[in-house]
């Protein structure tokens, strides 16, 4: 049986460490293997967790400048009871992304394992 009141819980965890650039959140939903991936540029871009971790550390955060929340679940697809992959939109300053997040859950719960993510539009300030 799917228990998506938990990966819910870890879908928005996502969303809390985006929003306030909290690497400890980061910490507690992706998986310490993760990487992330990008193809924008007309390549793949590759991005270990650890990186993106001291990226979203080092950033302003959109809390601190009390920014509207835009954040919303797309997709949701089951691939088993413990796998997931979840697409979903969200704003960080002026910039809005479609991401897609792989879950896999395990004895910590559900983590994400690997993100595709796509910059969806810049909005002029």
């Amino acid at each position: 049986m799917k228990n998506t009141s938990k990966l819910l819980d870890a879908i928005q965890m996502y969303f809390d460490a985006i929003y306030e650039c909290d690497v400890n959140l980061l910490d507690r939903v992706f998986h310490e293997a993760s990487s992330l991936f990008d193809g924008d540029s007309g390549s793949v871009f590759v991005e270990p967790i650890a990186s993106f971790r001291t990226d979203v550390g080092g950033r302003k955060s959109p809390a601190s400048i009390n920014q509207k929340r835009e954040e919303e679940i797309i997709l949701i697809d089951y691939l088993s009871k413990d796998c997931a992959t979840v697409k979903i939109r969200l704003r960080a300053h002026n910039n809005v992304f479609v991401d897609h997040l792989c879950f896999v859950k395990e004895a910590r719960g559900w983590k994400i394992v690997s993100k595709v993510w796509h910059l969806e539009r810049v909005i002029s300030p």
